[in-house]
C-alpha cells in the first residue's frame, strides 16, 4: 500500500501547515445535521454557506435514512447540539437510475460477486423516497418531536437547492 496515498499525505501536510480549527469542540455550532449522498459532486458545507464545525454531515449512497443514520442522529441531537436535520438527495443520482435487482445483476456480471444479501435501497421516486425518509426521522421514538426536519433536492448541474414540502402529519 506504500505510495497509494502519497498524494493525500502531501495534501494533508499543506493543509495542516495552516490548520485553524483546533479550537472546535465537535458540537454543531449551527445546530444542523445534513443527510446527503456520497456523490463527490456535492460539497455540503460550501453549498449551504457553512464552515467547519457548523454542522454534522452524514453521507451514504442515495442520502437514505438508514438505521445507522438514525443512530447517528440520536447521538448528534442529544450529545452534539443538533436541533434540525436537512435530508438532501440530489439530481442525477446513480441510486435513482437502477433497482436493487439491477445493481445485484450488474455487480455479479461485471465482478463475479453475489451481493444479494445486501439491500442497496435504490430510489424509484426521489420525492416520494425523500418524504418517506423525513417521516422516518420525524416518527423515530428516539428523537424529540421538537426536532425540525426538512428536505431539499440538490441539483448537481446548477448548484441550486429545491425545498421539498415535508409530509403532513
Amino acid at each position: 500500500m506504500t505510495g497509494a496515498f502519497d498524494d493525500l499525505l502531501a495534501a494533508n501536510e499543506k493543509y495542516a501547515s495552516t490548520f485553524s480549527h483546533g479550537d472546535l469542540t465537535g458540537r454543531a455550532t449551527r445546530g444542523l445535521a445534513v443527510v446527503t449522498c456520497m456523490d463527490s459532486r456535492i460539497d455540503p458545507l460550501g453549498l449551504l454557506g457553512l464552515h467547519a464545525g457548523d454542522a454534522k454531515i452524514l453521507r451514504n449512497a442515495g442520502a437514505r435514512v438508514t438505521d445507522d443514520v438514525l443512530r447517528t442522529l440520536v447521538l448528534a441531537v442529544y450529545l452534539l447540539g443538533v436541533d434540525r436535520v436537512l435530508v438532501m438527495p440530489h439530481t442525477d443520482c446513480r441510486m435513482s437510475k437502477s433497482t436493487d435487482d439491477e445493481v445485484h445483476r450488474l455487480i455479479a456480471a461485471e465482478h463475479g460477486i453475489d451481493t444479494r444479501s445486501l439491500e442497496f435501497q435504490t430510489v424509484r421516486d426521489q420525492e416520494e423516497t425523500l418524504q418517506h425518509d423525513i417521516t422516518r426521522i420525524m416518527t423515530s421514538p428516539f428523537l424529540p418531536r421538537t426536532l425540525t426536519v426538512g428536505g431539499a433536492l440538490y441539483d448537481v448541474h446548477t448548484g441550486r437547492l429545491r425545498l421539498v414540502e415535508p409530509p403532513r402529519p
